[in-house]
């Protein structure tokens, strides 16, 4: 099973998990091929690094970011406030999945119109939770394309 998008070109959603703990990345990336899901997955370690995946050639056109709050060089939020700031890359939809549950944390991500705010704990050391709701949200969303950088 593979989510894809409705549009012309029928391309697969990509995931890019934005965390600087490599266990959490993996079990994102265990839980999606256990659960049959065969989206392409794409780890970065914190903001500054998704951003130049974002700026770079190999960016996909139509993505889905989960991005943890709170990260070295560039945390989460800092992340999402450059990426709305960016005309090309405003459209992105994200996804903040961290294990803060403060009111004040969450009230910025939404500020910055994430899709959505899950805190890892509630979601499940399975993260079934999280696959069923990516899975939703892929079959009934229409994705933006985020225009390729032109390369000179």
């Amino acid at each position: 099973m593979s989510y894809k998008s409705d549009g012309a070109d029928g391309g697969l959603v990509t995931l890019i998990v934005v965390d600087d703990d490599l266990g959490e990345a993996k079990a994102v990336r265990r839980s999606f091929a256990k659960a049959g899901v065969g989206n392409p997955i794409v780890h970065v370690m914190d903001g500054v690094e998704a951003i130049e995946f974002l700026h770079s050639k190999e960016a996909p056109e139509k993505y889905v970011m989960l991005v943890d709050l709170n990260m070295p060089r560039m945390n989460g939020i800092e992340l999402v406030r450059e990426i709305r700031a960016d005309p090309r890359l405003n459209k992105s939809v994200v996804f903040m999945l961290t294990t803060s549950d403060d009111q004040r944390d969450i009230a910025a991500a939404y500020e910055l119109n994430v899709a959505g705010y899950m805190v890892k704990f509630r979601v499940g050391e399975d993260i079934k939770n999280l696959i069923d709701t990516l899975g939703c949200y892929w079959n009934l969303v229409e994705f933006p394309v985020i225009p390729q950088r032109q390369v000179v």
